[in-house]
């Protein structure tokens, strides 16, 4: 006979305790499967969304102070440029400055040196006219004394003999 329901079975057309039995054990195996399977599946489902979506609030969170970096350097950059410029415009200041007292300071030498050199010229002009006129008095005194010693008898010797003593004094 169970040869014969073995002959007789149709999975078309079940049989109520096959039926029951069926249910029972995919019952069973749905709640193993819940509680074994679908937990953990979900569990780590959930954890990976929040893990996606802490990542990217972190990105987001990156991309902002990446924003404010980039802001923040930007205004650094033109700080220093703006400090570069007051630091280019105090040092041709400052060149300036100093071409200005140079130049001053060398008029003011210039100046100076003019002055010793118009004073050492008045000097030597001096010394120079005061040697000339020793001379010149050296020169008649030494006329008169040779005038002098000679005892002349004529006007025309007279002046011959200064005549002579002149061209011999302009030689020497």
């Amino acid at each position: 006979m169970i040869l014969l329901e073995t002959l007789n079975f149709s999975p078309i057309k079940p049989d109520v305790g096959l039926l029951l039995w069926t249910s029972i054990i995919f019952g069973l195996f749905w709640l193993l499967v819940g509680k074994f399977a679908f937990g953990p599946i979900r569990d780590a489902l959930k954890k990976r969304s929040t893990d996606i979506q802490d990542a990217l609030d972190q990105a987001e969170k990156a991309k902002e102070e990446m924003a404010n970096m980039k802001a923040e350097n930007e205004k650094i950059l033109g700080e220093a440029r703006a400090e570069r410029a007051l630091i280019m415009k105090e040092a041709k200041e400052t060149k300036e400055e100093i071409i200005k007292e140079a130049r001053n300071t060398a008029n003011a030498e210039a100046n100076k040196i003019l002055a010793n050199a118009k004073v050492e010229i008045n000097n030597q002009k001096k010394s120079a006219i005061n040697e000339v006129k020793n001379m010149t008095g050296q020169m008649a005194i030494e006329i008169a004394e040779k005038v002098l010693r000679k005892d002349l008898s004529g006007n025309t010797e007279q002046n011959s003999l200064v005549d002579n003593l002149v061209n011999e004094l302009n030689l020497n």
